[in-house]
């Protein structure tokens, strides 16, 4: 069964101007589309590529590794987007939030310094670990399912998620990330999943 480049759950140009239709014409259509590819290959006449995607990065290393994770971790990104987002969850969510982090603002700092400070490629996550709220970050197509946790959100801050719109202005685009197009909705769904 070969895996296909999911859609995008809204229009190529409905997160402009923060992040414009250019940048994911080329995240989407090409960054994210080689990984599909490659994944295909790698797993080709493979019993393998019978399994969920989420089973093969778990149970996988190196370029299979890579490529399954990163498939995995860009469909989850598109989804902690969306037009006009942003702000603060409501509910259950930002009760978590305000009792584990201590206030949302207290959140969204740790959030942009664990995206800010992730050297070189990688991720910001909002996670669930289990008993608390946590923020964490990894490096390449590493995800926190590797590590026992729950992700509820993420921003990509390998540098083709914003170098077209934000050049090497990495703060800016966490910043907007926030601001403008986090999907607390999305967010709220997987936390609800998580702690039921």
């Amino acid at each position: 069964m070969a895996f296909t480049l999911p859609e995008l759950p809204y229009a190529k140009d409905a997160l402009a101007p923060h992040i414009t239709a250019e940048t994911l014409e080329f995240h989407h259509g090409k960054h994210h589309k080689a990984y599909v590819d490659n994944l295909n290959k790698l797993l080709d006449g493979k019993p393998e590529a019978e399994k969920s995607l989420e089973a093969i990065a778990l149970a996988s290393e190196g370029p299979v590794f890579n490529n399954a994770a990163q498939v995995w971790n860009h469909t989850f990104y598109w989804n902690s987007m969306k037009p006009n987002g942003g702000g603060k969850p409501t509910g259950a969510l930002l009760e978590a939030i305000d009792r584990d982090f201590g206030s949302f603002e207290k959140f969204a700092e740790a959030f942009t310094a664990a995206a800010t400070t992730q050297f070189g490629s990688g991720w910001a996550w909002l996670v669930w670990n289990g008993s608390k709220l946590d923020v964490t970050k990894t490096g390449n197509a590493d995800f926190p399912l590797k590590h026992g946790q729950t992700p509820l959100l993420t921003i990509d801050v390998w540098e083709h998620a914003y170098y077209i719109d934000f050049r090497n202005a990495r703060p800016k685009y966490i910043e907007t990330f926030l601001a403008h197009l986090a999907n607390w909705d999305f967010a709220s769904a997987n936390f609800a999943k998580a702690t039921a």
